[in-house]
This record gives structure tokens, C-alpha cells and sequence, in this order.
């Protein structure tokens, strides 16, 4: 069987949509808001990668996400473009139609919840005044662009019969693609296999549109489930890069692609997806947002291709079968482990950003990171590849409004003198700060007297070492909280403070650009 779609034409009924919401439900989690640029640069990665519909925004929420999906509309053509808008919202659907303009191909994504509890708490809606919603949402979609989704928010925990209506409804008005989000993560793989097994089933038209899952992770089971809703006809996985997403975050892409490549004879589903393009997807996710991946990630955390107990490493020396069921390549990973020093050239630089998955780098980029390198190299005796890992990232997240430009310290059992230069608007300002609370909290007093920000808390203070030694480098996590917005950022030096300095300025140009935002209400 195939299905018509306005946006794919014919699709076999074993094609699988990749459906990315890094930018949209990721984006809007607790410290991972990116700025246009930053939006604009992971658009980029996801249409490379393969993606096949990208969420760029929730228009109405903020100007800011307006010009977010207008931007990115008018840049990528080799994806879908999706606007998020609430069916009966106020001029929630003009506003999605208007920011994809631009587009080539344009999708309008409308949704309002359908579950008992949200119609009676959060709605204060009867279902039937929900189903003239949803018919009303989906005909002023259509107005846009023929290629219109609809989402039953809640909808893993809607009443099966009354689920059906809306489908029903929905498709009727001008759906192409239905979505059943498990909103809050509560179901299992049973539920969500019957729910769209149930659907196809029973609701007339249901074999001509396509099927959406989403699924969040809050018990564990994102990716289980997803699976999961294509055994049961789901044809679309909607999904984030790293897992990212509100609460515990949605089913990870990188894990979804890989189980599908990976187990081909269990779940015969084809796709888009290029895979080796996985790893620097993540990288730089984490880059832009400040957020590494757990070490033990599936697919794209460092210990994934890993090997420390001496039976595991005698049976890869053997057959690397015995222990990988992929290869690192087939994600992007590179298993060379040659150590570079401070006699090292630029092209072998180069060459190892590459085999660590740094594949776009511009020659300004690259020399300031080779600079930093040769720096480095001087201060240790040996560079792992988490330093160089390390420094890369710090050099390529975009300083934007504040940047630390230089500060030296004069510290003491009572007292510690920073003197301290950022740079403000493009402006250099020097400060010098006396504290007697150590080096690190002069070095944050003296930043609040460059740019006062007297509304924001530090919340969280964390230091670790990227590798062994004492000359290892510092790697510092700072959390900023201001009216509810919650911002972390990252530095790394040789030096503490200095990497607590560098960490604290890049959380503030976080929280800079999340002020200009407004947080989207009620979204699947």
C-alpha cells in the first residue's frame, strides 16, 4: 500500500519520516534556548543529516520565534518546514502561515489536547466544543498549504472511542498527517502499538493520511515506544538530536536511526537518515546549548565504542564483532588514537577535529582552535582527545553580547584582587574587584559590576577535570536563574578561575538571549 502525501507524493508504506523538534519542543526546555544564529546553524545540520520535516518554532510565542522559522524558511529547501500553532488559538495559524512564507515546502502543525484530564482542567472545554476546534483549526490550515498536521495533545491518554471522532474529524477538515503524542511520557510499547493499530482500524479515511508519534521519555521508554508505534502503522517519528525536550526530553533521532539500521531484519523500515552525520549533529547540539551528553549515551557518548576490561579488548583484537554490534564509522566516530603535542602541524590538527567528529569547521575557526591547541600543548605534557574536544567547544559557541577578553589575580588568605577586561557591545571594559571570599567569587563580583544583572541567582557552581593530572584542564558548569528562566553555561582553561570566568560569561549571553524570548504555552 502506498499513501499520498502533499509534501512526499507516493510513500511505501515502509517509508519512515524523520520529523525533528530540536528546535522547537528541545529548544524550549529548561537552558537550552538558542539564539537566531545558533538556530540557523542547526537548521543546517538537520536538513545535511536528512531530516525530512524540521520544526522551526512556535511563531505566536515570541517575535522572536516568528523571525526563527521566517529565517529558516528561507534558507533550507531540501526539508519540510514546520510552524507549530494551537487549533483554536488566537491567531495562532495566521501567524504559522505568515512565518512560512518563504518556505519551499511548508507544513502547518496544529494541536489541542484531547484527554480528560486536559479538557476539563486545562481547556475547560466539552469534547464537543473540541472537535468544532479541530475541524475549524484544520480548515484555516488548509488556507496556508495542503500539507497540515494535527495533534491530540494528551492524546496516549484520550478515551479510545473519543479519539477516534477527533481523528476523524481532523482528517475530514484537511489533515494529511495525525500525530498521537504520548505528551507525558506514561505509556508503554502495548499502549502505543494498540493505539495506532486501533486507529487504523476503525477511523474511515485513516488509510490515507500518515501517522505521527512523539513520544517523551519521562518513564525511560521515548525510544521504546516509538519503535513500538511503527509495529503498530505510525509512518512519522517525531523526534529531538541528543534526546533533548521538555522534563526527562523525546526519543533521541540517533538511537531511533540506529535501531532501525541497526535490527533492519526486525523492523524493515527505510528512511532518510545519514547516519555517519549522527555524531556531529550531537556535538554540536552540546556545542551551541552548553550541554554534554552523559558519557554512556547510546550512539554518540564517548564510552559508546569504549573498551577498558581486558576480555572485552582481547575479543576486538580478535573480531570486533564480539563486542560492537555497529562500527564507529557508521555514526561518525573515528577509532584512531594518536596523540597530538605541541610539535604537532595545522593539516594534523585538522585531521584529528575530523576522526573527533568536527566535520564543519571555516579557517578562521580552525586557526583560533589551532591557536588554542598550541597554548594548551605548551601547558601539558600530554593532549587527550577530550582536551582538544574541550577547547574546540569552547571556541566555536557563539560569546555574542559579553566576551572575556583577559584577568589576572592576586590572591590571598583574606583577600583576592581581580582585575578583570570583558568585552561588552564590542567594547573592552576593565574593572579592578577586591573580595574576601575567594578568587572565583571576586571574578563573578567583578562581572556584575562590569554588567549588573542584579535579577539573576547563581544556582549552580561546577567544577571537574576534563582529563588526569594536575595539569589537567578545568571544566565549569555555571547555572544562572532569573524570573523562572534557567540558563547553564560552560568554560574551559587550564586555569579554574579563569574557566569559572569564561563559564559564567556564557551563561549570561544565554540568559541575555532568553529574555528577548517568551517560554510557548501549552505545546505537545
Amino acid at each position: 500500500m502506498n499513501i499520498n502525501h502533499p509534501s512526499f507524493g507516493k510513500i511505501d508504506k515502509n517509508r519512515v519520516i524523520f520529523f525533528d523538534t530540536t528546535l522547537r519542543d528541545g529548544e524550549q526546555s529548561p537552558g537550552f534556548s538558542m539564539n537566531l544564529d545558533e538556530k540557523l546553524r542547526m537548521a543546517r545540520i538537520l536538513t545535511e543529516l536528512g531530516v525530512d520535516v524540521i520544526e522551526a518554532g512556535f511563531p505566536v510565542a515570541s517575535t522572536g520565534d516568528f523571525e526563527s522559522v521566517y529565517r529558516i524558511a528561507e534558507l533550507i529547501k531540501d526539508s519540510v518546514i514546520c510552524s507549530l500553532a494551537r487549533s483554536g488559538g488566537k491567531n495562532d495559524i495566521e501567524k504559522a502561515g505568515e512565518a512560512l512564507k518563504p518556505a519551499k515546502r511548508k507544513r502547518i502543525h496544529n494541536f489541542i489536547s484531547t484527554s480528560p484530564l486536559h479538557m476539563k482542567y486545562k481547556l475547560r472545554m466539552e469534547p464537543e466544543t473540541v472537535l468544532e476546534i479541530i475541524a475549524d483549526g484544520n480548515k484555516k490550515a488548509r488556507q496556508f498549504t495542503d500539507d497540515v498536521q494535527w495533534s491530540a495533545e494528551d492524546g496516549s491518554r484520550t478515551d479510545p472511542d473519543f479519539l477516534c471522532r477527533c481523528v476523524e474529524v481532523a482528517i475530514k477538515n484537511g489533515a494529511t498527517t495525525i500525530n498521537i503524542p504520548d505528551t507525558v511520557g506514561y505509556s508503554t510499547p502495548e499502549d502505543m502499538r494498540r493505539i495506532f493499530k486501533d486507529l487504523l482500524e476503525r477511523v474511515p479515511g485513516a488509510d490515507q493520511v500518515i501517522f505521527s508519534c512523539h513520544n517523551h521519555n519521562d518513564l525511560g521508554l521515548g525510544v521504546a515506544n516509538t519503535i513500538a508505534s511503527l509495529q503498530g502503522g505510525a509512518r512519522q517519528v517525531e523526534c529531538t538530536i541528543n534526546g533533548i525536550g521538555e522534563r526527562a526530553g523525546n526519543a533521541a533521532l540517533e538511537e531511533i536511526t540506529m535501531i532501525l539500521r541497526t535490527r533492519h531484519d526486525e523492523f524493515p523500515y527505510d528512511n532518510r537518515i545519514i547516519s555517519k552525520k549522527l555524531l556531529n549533529a550531537s556535538r554540536t547540539l552540546s556545542t551551541i546549548t552548553g550541554f554534554d551528553v552523559q558519557p554512556n549515551k547510546a550512539i554518540v557518548g564517548r564510552n559508546a565504542f569504549a573498551h577498558e576490561s581486558g576480555i572485552h579488548q582481547d575479543g576486538m583484537l580478535k573480531n570486533a564483532e564480539t563486542y560492537e554490534i555497529m562500527t564507529p564509522e557508521s555514526v561518525g566516530w573515528n577509532r584512531s588514537s594518536f596523540v597530538l603535542g605541541k610539535h604537532s602541524g595545522r593539516a594534523a590538527f585538522r585531521d584529528k577535529l575530523k576522526s573527533l567528529g568536527y566535520d564543519e569547521f571555516s579557517d578562521e575557526k580552525l586557526n583560533e582552535a589551532f591557536q588554542r591547541f598550541k597554548t594548551l600543548a605548551d601547558q601539558k605534557k600530554t593532549v587527550y582527545d577530550d582536551d582538544i574536544s574541550a577547547l574546540v567547544d569552547d571556541e566555536v559557541r557563539d560569546h555574542e553580547f559579553i566576551r572575556f577578553i583577559d584577568m589576572s589575580i592576586k590572591s590571598g588568605i583574606r583577600a583576592s584582587e581581580v582585575l578583570l577586561t570583558l568585552e561588552v557591545d564590542k567594547q573592552n571594559k576593565k574593572i579592578e574587584f577586591t573580595g574576601n571570599s575567594g578568587s572565583v567569587d571576586a571574578a563573578f563580583n567583578a562581572i556584575r559590576k562590569i554588567f549588573p544583572h542584579p535579577e539573576a541567582t547563581l544556582s549552580l557552581f561546577s567544577i571537574g577535570a576534563v582529563t588526569q593530572g594536575t595539569d589537567a584542564q578545568a571544566k565549569t558548569t555555571v547555572r544562572l536563574e532569573e524570573n523562572g528562566k534557567t540558563v547553564d553555561g560552560q568554560g574551559t582553561d587550564v586555569d579554574t578561575v579563569v574557566s569559572a570566568v569564561k563559564a559564567y560569561v556564557h551563561a549570561l549571553n544565554k540568559l541575555l538571549t532568553k529574555r528577548q524570548r517568551q517560554k510557548p504555552e501549552n505545546v505537545a
